[in-house]
C-alpha cells in the first residue's frame, strides 16, 4: 500500500470511529468511507512562493457567520491542465493555510472549497500536494464552524485531486473498514 492510500485508510477510520470525528453517531453508522480523486501526481508540487512585502491580516468570514484572523503570507503560481492558475497563501498561528475553490466546486467537490496545509521547504519554497486536499469539517456537519475560500482563491480551473464532495455511499476504502470490523 502507497503512502497516499495509507493516509487515506487512517482517515477513513478516524471519521468512522473516533470521538472526534465531524461525523455525527447517525453518519458514522451508514458511513462507507471518503471519496476521493485518483492520486494524481501532477498536482504535487513544490512551488516558489513569491511572498508579500506588505503580510496584510484579514478576516475570513465562516461557515457559522463569525470571522477568523489570517494573514497574506505570500502567491504562488501553477500550471494545471495547461492552465495557469495562482493562489494565495495564509499563515496564522497554527502554521500555513491554504484555502481553495476549483472549478468543480459544488458538483465533484464541496462548494466551499478545500483546504491544505503546505510544508515550507525552505527559501521561499512549499510543497503543495493537491492530493491531500481536504474538506473541512462543516462538510460533514453543521455544528462545525470552517473559514470560507476568500475570494482570491477560486480557480477557474479543476483540481481533481483530494478529497471529492461527500455523499455518503461506499468506496473501496470503506468496504476495506467493514471487512476489518468496523461496520458501525
Amino acid at each position: 500500500m502507497n503512502p497516499l492510500s495509507e493516509f487515506r485508510r487512517e482517515k477513513d477510520r478516524f471519521f468512522a470511529t473516533d470521538r472526534q470525528s465531524p461525523l455525527t453517531s447517525e453518519q458514522k453508522r451508514g458511513f462507507g468511507g471518503l471519496n476521493y480523486f485518483p492520486e494524481n501526481p501532477e498536482l504535487r508540487l513544490e512551488v516558489v512562493t513569491e511572498e508579500f512585502a506588505k503580510k496584510d491580516t484579514i478576516q475570513m468570514q465562516t461557515s457559522t457567520g463569525g470571522v477568523q484572523t489570517y494573514t497574506r503570507y505570500g502567491r504562488f503560481t501553477f500550471t494545471v491542465d495547461k492552465q495557469q492558475a495562482e493562489l494565495t497563501l495564509y499563515v496564522s498561528r497554527s502554521g500555513f493555510f491554504l484555502p481553495f475553490a476549483d472549478s468543480l466546486a459544488g458538483s465533484e467537490t464541496y462548494g466551499a472549497g478545500r483546504y491544505l496545509e503546505p510544508e515550507p521547504l525552505g527559501g521561499g519554497k512549499f510543497l503543495v500536494d493537491f492530493n491531500l486536499a481536504y474538506n473541512p469539517y462543516c462538510a460533514y456537519n453543521d455544528q462545525w464552524t470552517c473559514p470560507l475560500t476568500p475570494p482570491e482563491n477560486r480557480l477557474k480551473v479543476p483540481i481533481r485531486a483530494g478529497e471529492r464532495v461527500f455523499h455518503g455511499e461506499e468506496t473501496e476504502a470503506g468496504a476495506d473498514l467493514r471487512a476489518e470490523g468496523y461496520d458501525r
